[in-house]
């Protein structure tokens, strides 16, 4: 077995009930037979906000709505396939990725009830996760070079019911999606904003989108969050470039 299975064997903890538990239930019963008994018991992590929430339990939640974005527009892509395995090759090795591309294809031939889960995970997941998911969610949905307007609005009742700000939405939409004033968008302001207010904003999103704010998942994951910090840099370089300030 390997690591993949085992952080589903060991803790897929608040999970495994629910809706998520519902469509993944027979998934798991396949992959990691014996070592089920342990599915509420180990690998279990408290995060800053008090929330309980597990490596097991963060990846099926990643599973379940990459599939519902999938599905969005009638077809499921190569480019997306490709996408989410060189994302858990990149990030967890190939065996890995190989059962995380099994299970997501057992995945995909279910019904999801895409409200239900994101009011499950609302309600077990801290906000920086959540973020991290739909940051997850629009890659995927651009993985094919464009991000289609059916992808788009699943993308976005998926951020509803996760309880997602629309400021953050627009935040991380405009990192896959740009136009002439993504960099603002990213950052959260106006482009009639001060230098000042700039300087404040990028400040705080750099803390909201920090690495370490799922740094309880463990390295593996903390290393796929830094993209999305990334983005937060190079917006606030290119204002600092278009306004000449230091």
């Amino acid at each position: 077995m390997g690591k993949f299975a085992k952080w589903v064997a060991g803790g897929l903890g608040w999970a495994f009930f629910g809706p998520i538990g519902g469509i993944v239930g027979f998934v798991v019963g396949s992959m990691v037979d014996s070592e089920t008994s342990a599915l509420t018991q180990n690998g279990t992590q408290r995060t800053q906000t008090g929330r309980t929430t597990t490596t097991g339990g963060y990846v099926m939640s990643l599973l379940v709505l990459v599939a519902a974005v999938m599905k969005a527009d009638g077809k499921i892509l190569k480019s997306e396939l490709d996408y989410v395995k060189q994302f858990f090759v990149r990030s967890f090795g190939t065996s890995s990725a190989q059962e995380a591309i099994k299970m997501l294809r057992d995945l995909l031939n279910q019904n999801i009830p895409v409200a239900e889960v994101c009011r499950q995970i609302q309600k077990n997941m801290d906000y920086a996760s959540r973020l991290q998911l739909l940051h997850f969610m629009f890659g995927i949905a651009q993985a094919d070079g464009r991000v289609d307007s059916t992808e788009l609005n699943m993308i976005k009742l998926i951020a509803q019911n996760m309880g997602i700000s629309a400021k953050d939405l627009e935040s991380i939409q405009s990192m896959f999606v740009p136009d002439t004033d993504s960099a603002y968008k990213i950052l959260e302001v106006e482009k009639s904003a001060s230098d000042e207010e700039i300087k404040k904003a990028y400040r705080k999103m750099a803390m909201k989108y920090h690495p370490d704010k799922v740094s309880y998942l463990g390295t593996d994951f903390q290393n796929a969050a830094k993209e999305k910090f990334q983005k937060v840099n190079e917006a606030y370089e290119n204002i600092k470039k278009e306004r000449a300030f230091a």
